[in-house]
């Protein structure tokens, strides 16, 4: 019997599952993930499996929601951004500064138009001067043009200039999208150059704990799309892994509920990500997929991605009063845990007046060489003072006020977490959740009731009622997530499409389904088609999703592994790799297959369409040799797009697209 190993690192645990041939749980792990070293995490959820049984893996295969949870947070390594033809008006309305905010973006001339035809000269001196002043001030390099889809050759010749000057790695548009809006592609390049340290850091863990264990397999990551692809080609392109995660999660809900129709809901540390399984399929989204504020133009499963999850910050929203996410910090009840004086702390702060920086902690979590080397005097200091345990943010701003801002630069890179009040803790004072600290989350939670009573005003909260306090953010959670399976089960149907307010809409449904659920007594109830089952998986699962079904009116199933999902579905996947040429018509009688090493030109259609289907075909079987993938299929497929005028007037071509894809099993070791 052959074995694969699937495993997930995630913002809060790293899951590690054995398989057997018939895709059968053999056994399960699961430990904290550590961020500073992730060797660390995965080394101890391997080491709770059956580690005799490890000379039986063909395979072994990860997903991550590290990509995912560092675009969403707004962290990530310094890029150096360069824009080829791009106007300032582009660069403001993308709000490229804020994702790029701690690199550099570069304005270069160049770009084509839409025919492939060159707008100004790449002006190849300015780019190799900025390249040369930015070279030491980032981790990678990122590279967009005006039109590249159409015509690369700016990109490719300041690539070229890129290899030649620096070791960094570097990465250009038209190698992740072959659509237009240069904005989003932009976008698109400057999270996947700011992924390759997290994406590089995590590979080489995972292969030095593979060898450790003589575990001689080949490694696969999870894409967004919930296929596979090796780990060689994921440092490519890290930004296809964005949402590997959750596709991982959906994948893996799927093989565990065999339901044909389903809502499936994975619930994390940092996020709740939904999607719907229609007919035994999740749905495939090109490029529509929001990560918090961003869209990069990715194939991913159509997945709403919802910064709510059991490590989400419970914090006060003026107006609104109690607010859940989306930032991730790190639970008390799991700081107490691993740091136990962190009680003592919490019984002083208790003891003295609260203010906005009570029930706050800061710890270390993770800088890479480059990091380190651009901090400034006060935030190595600070940097320091966090290498042995955590500190109270209300302790150390009184003793070094001048140093609390460094705190905050360092938690806007990555380096430094905070730890706080979470749904986690609440879970803890009902006594939901047990594995961490009780007492400490009890701390916590009167901490924070005071602090909202007489720092914010505000006073729906009776002092003293711990575990009122906790019910409150209990129910709010499960409000979200109400709000949420609506919304996205609403966006799903095409009936609905016209609509173009779907939050009033989402917010009255909401409210009127919870208040029905809470009264038992109304006239009336809205319910979900019998046909389709809420799935819940993820660690917390089972804390909320109960309720939630009753209130939906909805059948539900927390399956059997619902909380290593995401590792399961790492290792049921297939690889999928797709190749696409669009053809134009700059003039009549003249049809361009807009290529990568150029624009090609045919009299005719029909050798046009000919010639791309053979291009891309060989293109998306190579590509899946690349992604590790054997007993190889290759279809095609062809979209005209023509206008008719009028009945007399003969068809007016517009555009032709041919995409091959290609779909093969995961090369195991023999």
């Amino acid at each position: 019997m052959s074995l694969r190993l699937g495993l997930d690192t995630g913002g809060t645990y790293t899951d590690a599952v054995l398989i057997d041939d018939s895709s059968n749980v053999i056994a399960q792990a699961k430990a904290l993930t550590t961020h500073t070293d992730l060797s660390n995490g995965i080394r101890t959820a391997l080491s709770k499996l059956p580690t005799t049984e490890f000379g039986k893996v063909v395979l072994a295969s990860i997903s991550t929601t590290l990509a995912t949870n560092a675009v969403v947070e707004g962290r990530g390594a310094p890029v150096g951004l360069f824009l080829i033809g791009y106007n300032s008006s582009q660069i403001e309305r993308s709000k490229l500064h804020t994702l790029v905010h701690s690199g550099r973006i570069i304005s270069i001339d160049g770009g084509h138009d839409a025919i492939g035809h060159e707008s100004k000269p790449f002006d190849i001196n300015a780019a190799r001067n900025m390249l040369i002043q930015c070279k030491d001030k980032v981790s990678a390099i990122g590279i967009s043009s005006q039109f590249a889809v159409r015509n690369p050759s700016h990109e490719l010749a300041l690539k070229k200039l890129v290899k030649k000057h620096t070791t960094l790695p570097v990465t250009c548009g038209h190698e992740l999208a072959s659509s237009l809006d240069a904005p989003r592609r932009a976008i698109t390049v400057a999270i996947n150059a700011s992924l390759i340290p997290y994406i590089s850091d995590l590979i080489i863990s995972v292969t030095n704990i593979l060898n450790e264990y003589s575990i001689q397999s080949p490694l696969m990551v999870v894409k967004g799309d919930g296929s596979l692809v090796s780990a060689e080609v994921a440092l490519e392109r890290p930004v296809e892994t964005v949402m590997s995660g959750p596709a991982a999660s959906i994948i893996g809900a799927h093989h565990l509920s065999q339901t044909a129709d389903a809502i499936v809901a994975d619930m994390g540390g940092t996020t709740t990500d939904i999607a719907v399984i229609a007919n035994g399929q999740p749905r495939i989204s090109t490029g529509k997929t929001f990560i918090g504020d961003w869209q990069p133009m990715v194939e991913t499963i159509q997945i709403s991605s919802l910064g709510l999850g059991g490590d989400s910050e419970v914090r006060y929203q003026g107006g609104l009063g109690v607010a859940i996410g989306p930032r991730r910090v790190i639970p008390i009840s799991l700081l107490a845990e691993l740091y136990p004086s962190t009680i003592a702390m919490l019984e002083n702060q208790l003891a003295e007046p609260v203010t906005s920086r009570s029930n706050r902690f800061a710890l270390q979590l993770h800088g890479n060489e480059m990091q380190l080397s651009q901090m400034s005097t006060i935030e190595k200091d600070v940097w320091h003072r966090l290498e042995d345990e955590p500190i109270s943010l209300e302790t150390f701003t009184r003793a070094f006020p001048d140093q609390a801002r460094a705190i905050a630069s360092l938690v806007r890179r990555g380096m430094v977490i905070y730890s706080g009040l979470t749904p986690s803790d609440a879970a803890h004072v009902l006594g939901h959740a047990k594995h961490w600290s009780y007492e400490a989350a009890v701390l916590a939670t009167n901490i924070w009731a005071r602090q909202m009573r007489h720092v914010y005003g505000w006073s729906a909260i009776n002092l003293g009622d711990t575990v009122g306090a906790a019910q409150l953010i209990n129910d709010l959670v499960i409000s979200k997530i109400v709000s949420s399976l609506i919304r996205v089960s609403l966006t799903a149907e095409d009936a609905y499409s016209s609509i173009s307010n779907y939050d009033s809409i989402t917010a009255t449904i909401t409210n009127l389904v919870t208040n029905t659920h809470r009264s038992q007594n109304g006239l009336f109830s809205l319910s979900f088609d019998p046909h389709v089952r809420l799935v819940g998986v993820g660690a917390p699962a089972y804390l909320y999703y109960p309720e939630v079904s009753k209130i939906l009116h909805i059948s539900s199933v927390v399956p059997p592994h619902a909380d290593a999902a995401n590792a399961i579905g790492a290792v049921v996947g297939r690889i999928v790799q797709r190749q696409c040429r669009v053809i134009t018509q700059p003039a009549l009688g003249i049809y361009r297959i807009h290529d990568t090493s150029g624009p090609q030109d045919f009299s005719e259609l029909e050798h046009a369409i000919k010639h791309a289907t053979k291009v891309t075909n060989q293109e998306a079987y190579d590509a899946a040799i690349h992604a590790g993938a054997e007993s190889i299929k290759v279809m095609s497929s062809t979209n005209i797009k023509s206008v008719d005028p009028d009945d007399l007037s003969p068809t007016v071509f517009f555009e032709c697209t041919v995409i091959s894809t290609a779909t093969g099993l995961p090369m195991m070791r023999h």
